[in-house]
């Protein structure tokens, strides 16, 4: 049984189209919804490469692919990328999933979850040192506002950071939502807290600066012929994806991708009725 459901699983193949005996890398693997569907298809387990930077879900993947001849990778995306850009690797299908999965929320100490208490950490690889804590408590006022602003979108920006500033120390998760409710009096569609949130694990992360430098070894990455498959979660991300891809879109002199995907796929109500996560998903594909 499956920890993890999979977003858009059903466009995923739709757009990846597995065959047997393709090659396969997905680059932020999870906890194999994706993968064990791709490679049910390709049959072809000794050319898949999966990653993931998440200790845990390095951990699920190995259970999950036991006796298979499947290579695991834990690190991040980018990392991973610039390997096996150096081993002169190639594929025929490449995933990137960036939503950050529902164990993350669930799992209290990680610090993801707005609606739970937990310590500031947001790391998605435990091993890194920077934590959503350090960002709180030891970054002047103004980058805070940088933060809030460029990585979540957040109008009070501002009035939230003189607020985090003054009440200094902050220890856990709803002592800093507490702080976005309180300026954020009244009804709001979304939970106050949900922007800076974002923007804290963005950052820690540095989920958009890798994104940016990952998606052009992907493309050297993937085979003539091969297929990339991107789902994003936020406009922030799902912008960068939308200019690279048309960017190098075969209607510009020299590009070398056919985009498949003339505006985003997004899950159907059914789906979202199941798997709330859904949502917000947005998914961009190409072919090379």
């Amino acid at each position: 049984m499956l920890k993890h459901q999979p977003v858009l699983l059903k466009e995923v193949l739709e757009y990846l189209q597995p065959k047997t005996g393709k090659s396969y890398l997905d680059v932020t693997a999870g906890y194999g919804g994706h993968a064990a569907k791709v490679i049910e298809k390709t049959r072809n387990s000794q050319k898949v490469v999966l990653v993931d930077r998440d200790i845990e879900a390095v951990r699920e993947l190995e259970q999950l692919f036991k006796g298979e001849k499947v290579r695991i990778l834990h690190q991040d995306f980018l990392s991973a990328s610039q390997l096996l850009q150096k081993e002169n690797r190639k594929f025929d299908m490449i995933l990137a999933d960036l939503g950050t999965s529902s164990q993350h929320f669930d799992s209290t100490e990680r610090g993801f979850s707005i609606k739970h208490s937990g310590p500031l950490d947001m790391r998605m690889d435990s091993r890194q040192e920077l934590t959503a804590s350090d960002v709180v408590n030891s970054t002047s006022e103004s980058e805070l506002v940088d933060i809030f602003t460029d990585y979540g979108e957040e109008p009070k920006a501002r009035q939230i950071a003189q607020k985090i500033v003054r009440r200094r120390p902050i220890k856990t998760t709803d002592q800093l939502a507490a702080i976005a409710v309180q300026v954020w009096s009244g009804k709001s569609r979304i939970h106050p807290a949900t922007r800076i949130f974002q923007a804290l694990r963005i950052f820690v992360n540095d989920e958009l600066k890798q994104l940016e430098k990952a998606m052009p070894i992907w493309l050297e990455l993937l085979n003539n012929n091969g297929r990339i498959v991107i789902i994003s979660f936020h406009s922030l991300e799902d912008r960068l994806v939308k200019h690279f891809l048309n960017e190098h879109s075969n209607s510009n002199y020299g590009g070398e991708l056919k985009i498949l995907t003339t505006k985003p796929v997004v899950a159907t109500k059914d789906e979202i009725a199941s798997n709330p996560r859904a949502r917000s998903a947005k998914l961009r594909a190409a072919a090379k």
